[in-house]
């Protein structure tokens, strides 16, 4: 649940999805240059560990339910796996699972396979989801600056398709109610600040809508 910056700052499945403000060298306190530190040695482990018997990288790093990196041998919460081919009507119905269990890390990757499998008519759409969920997840992590720019860059991606095809429910959803939706999460994080982070199921957007047949096309 984008552009060439986004939410995953310690994930390393899309270069696309990272918007993690502060994390330049210059300037940084004795903190965050600690915390880059750990991070560049956490991602320099998940290279020499995380491939297969044929050398193929593989990203075997547990997480826990907001993507976050936990150590090895805890037990974290299943991937979504990569990759996988849906249908627009199955897309929908799996990120909308996920985010009402408060996972919108995973309903970013579902529709991050959208946004890379679908019709490239539809790219930008899938695309803004992405950075919509991602948006959702720097929020429940107590990224406030991070999860309002990305909840606004998904927005203005989910507007500027809908601009330029005319549709305003592709597959059902709700675009004017998640832009609306967006708008004043980012709004409420910027109030809260980093010290209140939000729930993320229960400030999960309905994609279709509150009124939308769960089947609605």
């Amino acid at each position: 649940m984008s552009s060439t910056s986004s939410g995953r700052p310690a994930d390393e499945r899309n270069e696309d999805h990272r918007d993690d403000p502060g994390t330049g060298r210059e300037g940084l306190s004795r903190t965050d240059r600690d915390r880059d530190r750990d991070r560049d040695r956490d991602r320099a482990q998940d290279r020499d560990r995380d491939r297969d018997h044929e050398g193929r990288a593989r990203n075997a790093r547990p997480r826990d339910g907001l993507g976050r990196p936990l150590p090895y041998g805890a037990e974290g919460v299943p991937r979504q796996p990569e990759g996988v081919v849906r249908t627009p009507d199955e897309t929908v119905a799996e990120a909308q699972a996920l985010l009402d269990a408060g996972r919108p890390f995973h309903a970013h990757e579902v529709f991050e396979d959208a946004w890379k499998s679908g019709p490239g008519s539809e790219r930008i759409l899938w695309r803004g989801l992405a950075q919509l969920a991602v948006g959702l997840t720097h929020a429940a992590r107590g990224n406030a600056t991070g999860g309002a720019r990305l909840l606004r860059r998904g927005a203005g991606a989910v507007r500027e398709w809908v601009a330029e095809t005319g549709v305003r429910r592709p597959h059902g959803m709700d675009t004017a109610g998640l832009v609306a939706w967006a708008r004043d999460l980012a709004e409420l994080m910027e109030s809260r600040g980093a010290a209140r982070p939000v729930d993320a199921a229960e400030h999960a957007p309905r994609l279709r809508g509150e009124a939308a047949a769960p089947g609605s096309a």
